[in-house]
């Protein structure tokens, strides 16, 4: 069957239109021309901190421009193959129209994954996000599992070229964590992410189980937005309880001899933050409050948005425990539980393949957000 180019290019522009009204390229120019002439300035690195944020900022900036502008320019590079291979017919003709056939079918799968950005419209989907797993029920299958879901997401940054910061690990005895933490820096890395939070469940042949039984274990996914100079949350040292202690590594090893890690509790809401992974308190300090000060954020907000709700008299449940199963035996799928979306390439997902889901989940969560207006 015949691919119409001419709707199908219709359609790509139609959706790029609106791409670029979210985007607001004339506000990103002009953010990008005052990054430059911050970056420029003869004293930018006299303050090494604040330069390696404008210069990351403005790589982001830069990036996200040209991410925009490159989808519209393949969309005219097609239409010109097209009305080539058009013209031209014969072998020629046809071996154009092939190429742009395959074209097209890359070209719609990144103009959609654009797309999804504009639906990320919340009140922090353009942070950067903090997300720590917890290994669940399952004993030391769930620890390794925990290490798994990490190293998926560590994988999925790096496919995208996000940089990420690992904050904490708490290893288990035998094998696994107990729990991590750890930064992706990146624009809108929060709001891609938000919709992994929840509880995995991984069913498998336990490869620490000498008779071979089929085990289910459990991961918890919690994801924050990090908290910005300009955001107001304010925690009193009153509120805050301080231990410090010495890091461990794999087997409660201790990885050095002073008691630089930090455990920080918040005792008004019992939130705990701890923090090893820096090479001194001091450090370790400064980012377990960052990390707790983002965790507060959310609750707050999380907190107001069931105030509303209870005012509207329209309480729902939120996520459900169990979101997305992963099963290794006695077949292989991965299945979202919310979305239905699922695919029987386990490896490829448990080795950061996962953008599939993430879209699929931020289109069901704004129809869910839509459908409780």
């Amino acid at each position: 069957m015949a691919v119409d180019f001419e709707n199908e290019i219709k359609h790509l522009r139609t959706t790029m239109q609106s791409v670029r009204q979210v985007t607001d390229l004339t506000r990103l120019e002009s953010q990008i021309g005052d990054l430059e002439a911050q970056a420029s300035a003869p004293d930018l690195w006299d303050d090494v901190e604040r330069a390696q944020q404008v210069t990351s900022a403005l790589s982001r900036a830069r990036a996200e421009h040209d991410r925009v502008t490159g989808m519209d320019t393949r969309v005219d590079d097609l239409e010109a193959m097209v009305e080539l291979g058009q013209e031209e017919g014969g072998e020629d003709g046809a071996a154009a129209l092939a190429e742009a056939e395959r074209d097209l079918a890359k070209l719609k799968r990144d103009v959609e994954q654009l797309e999804v950005r504009t639906l990320l419209n919340g009140e922090y989907d353009e942070r950067e996000a903090v997300v720590t797993i917890r290994a669940g029920a399952g004993g030391v299958d769930a620890a390794d599992f925990a290490e798994m879901l990490m190293r998926m997401y560590l994988r999925w940054a790096e496919r995208h070229g996000y940089d990420t910061a690992v904050l904490d690990t708490s290893y288990a005895e035998e094998a696994g964590l107990k729990s991590a933490t750890f930064e992706v820096k990146a624009p809108y890395a929060f709001g891609h992410l938000a919709v992994e939070a929840g509880t995995h469940r991984l069913v498998r042949i336990s490869p620490f189980d000498n008779q071979g039984r089929r085990q289910t274990s459990f991961a918890a996914v919690e994801v924050v937005p990090l908290i910005e100079s300009t955001d107001s949350i304010e925690i009193p040292e009153s509120d805050l309880k301080v231990d410090v202690f010495r890091s461990s590594g794999p087997g409660g090893q201790s990885v050095n001899t002073t008691d630089s890690a930090v455990r920080m509790t918040h005792i008004p809401t019992g939130t705990v933050v701890s923090m090893q992974n820096e090479k001194s308190q001091i450090q370790n300090r400064a980012a377990a409050l960052r990390v707790l000060q983002s965790r507060l954020l959310l609750l707050k907000k999380e907190e107001e948005d069931a105030a509303r709700k209870e005012m509207a008299g329209d309480i729902k449940a939120s996520w459900g425990d169990q979101m997305r199963s992963y099963v290794l035996h006695p077949y292989q799928m991965v299945k979202d539980l919310r979305t239905n979306h699922e695919v029987g390439s386990t490896s490829a997902v448990l080795d950061g393949e996962i953008d599939d889901f993430i879209e699929a989940g931020i289109r069901w969560k704004r129809a869910q957000e839509r459908s409780g207006d």
